[in-house]
Formats: structure tokens, C-alpha cells, sequence
């Protein structure tokens, strides 16, 4: 990482900052299309860091000097959940690295289309002497997001091939053809089939998780009905092979 970039702000905060989207400038590259570099966003952009010169994809970075961990500040919590709701999320990259070396530790990706309500959380409203009293922000909670939608750029030090990083991307781009609302539904699935731990399962495998489920989504009160059409809509995707009659195996 561009170092000497740090020595002009005292803040650890700013060096930071300024430190990691230098980086990003020179190192980060579109998954969606061949462009080996992004530009940086105009300044005071919303929500965005980059974007890709050739498809005009945005990006945004968040970087900590500790482990990525299961959980990133964002910005408010209202306004990341209508981002979702609006489908116009940027693309998350999530940056580790070493605060006194100044190293790349771990880099993951969340495309845009990989975000949903239940991977969001609120956070405690800001004290009332605070300058923004009431002010609530969020979380984004990573562990709520299905494992291959975390893809993988940079780990312990050791990058990714941007060929496999861009297969990865590409694998889960049918995602993007749901509509938001309808996603949350498949987004949630996708991740319990993920941690269910076999190739294959069959719908009662599933419905343990209903009331996990409905928790998620208070709205629906046919949940067995709708893991059974997110299953079909997995299988119409490529995510799924249907064996036979509520029975089914991952696509790897």
C-alpha cells in the first residue's frame, strides 16, 4: 500500500482513508468485465468509490487494520435499506490490512445483487448529547450473506486469480435478474443451503429453517410454500439440480 501517502494527515482515520483508496485506485479491478483498473468516484459521491470505466459498475471500499470479523459499519440504516430495496447498492469491497506494515491482509468482494434486507442490522441510536442525536446507522452483516456471494480476492496476503475471481462473479449474476423485493427470499435460502453442509438435501432439510424464515420475512405466512418456489427459482438459475420430487443437489 502507497505508505507515504499516511505522513500528510495525523489522524488515523484520514491515513487510513486516504492510504486504502490509493490502493484501490492503483489495484482494485472490475469482476464484471475485463478492465484491470477502476477510477475513482467524483468527490462527495454517495455511497461510492469507484467506478469501472468500461461498464460503469460502482464500487465501494470499507477498510479496517482488524479482521474483516462477521460485521462492517455502513452508513445510516434507513438509507442502506432503501438502497436494497431500490436495488442500487454499489458492489462492497471489504479490505484488511496491517496497520504498521501497511500490508494487504484479506480482501473480499459482495456484488450488489448479493444484498438483502437480513443482511443489514441497526445500530443503537446516537446519545442525546451527541451532535447527531438519534442518528441510527447499520451494519452490514456478512455471515448473513451466502458464503459465494463473499467472494474471496486477497487471503492472509495471498491474492486470487482475477480469471477465478471474475468466474465467481459471473456464477452468481443470475441473482441479478430477480427483482429486490423477490431476492431477499432467494438470498436467504441460498445462504441456509450453503450451511446446511451436504451436495444434496431435501425439502424437510429445508423447512427446519422456516421459523428462522419467517422471522425474516414476518409478511409471508406460507413459508413452506415459498422455500419450495425459492428451491424452483434456485433450479431455474443454476444453482440447484432437482434429483426428483423434493429432492435436490448444490451445482458446484
Amino acid at each position: 500500500m502507497p505508505a507515504h501517502l499516511a505522513s500528510s494527515y495525523k489522524s488515523a482515520a484520514q491515513q487510513a482513508r486516504v492510504v486504502s483508496e490509493a490502493w484501490g485506485q492503483t489495484n482494485l479491478y472490475c469482476p464484471n468485465c475485463q478492465s484491470p483498473h477502476l477510477n475513482s468516484a467524483p468527490n462527495n459521491t454517495a455511497a461510492v468509490d469507484y467506478f469501472c470505466p468500461v461498464c460503469n459498475l460502482p464500487f465501494q471500499l470499507k477498510s479496517k487494520s482488524s479482521a474483516i470479523g462477521d460485521r462492517i459499519v455502513d452508513a445510516a440504516y434507513e438509507a442502506m435499506r432503501r438502497a436494497i430495496e431500490r436495488d442500487s447498492t454499489p458492489n462492497l469491497y471489504a479490505l484488511h490490512y496491517e496497520r504498521v506494515s501497511w500490508r494487504v491482509r484479506n480482501l473480499i468482494l459482495v456484488p450488489h445483487f448479493a444484498f438483502s434486507i437480513s443482511a443489514i442490522e441497526a445500530r443503537k441510536p446516537l446519545a442525546a448529547h451527541a451532535r447527531r442525536a438519534g442518528w441510527v446507522g447499520c451494519n452490514i452483516v456478512l455471515k448473513n450473506i451466502p458464503p459465494d456471494a463473499r467472494i474471496k480476492l486477497v487471503t492472509d496476503g495471498v491474492p486470487a486469480s482475477p480469471q477465478l475471481v471474475r468466474e465467481s462473479f459471473h456464477r452468481l449474476k443470475p441473482l441479478e435478474e430477480i427483482g429486490a423485493k423477490e431476492r431477499g427470499w432467494t438470498l436467504d435460502v441460498l445462504r441456509i443451503l450453503r450451511s446446511l453442509g451436504k451436495a444434496e438435501f431435501t425439502n424437510n432439510d429445508v423447512y427446519i429453517f422456516a421459523p428462522q424464515l419467517e422471522k425474516l420475512h414476518p409478511n409471508n405466512r406460507h413459508v413452506r410454500d415459498k422455500i419450495r418456489q425459492q428451491l424452483q427459482v434456485l433450479r431455474d438459475r443454476g444453482f440447484l439440480v432437482q434429483v426428483e420430487r423434493g429432492i435436490w443437489a448444490l451445482k458446484e
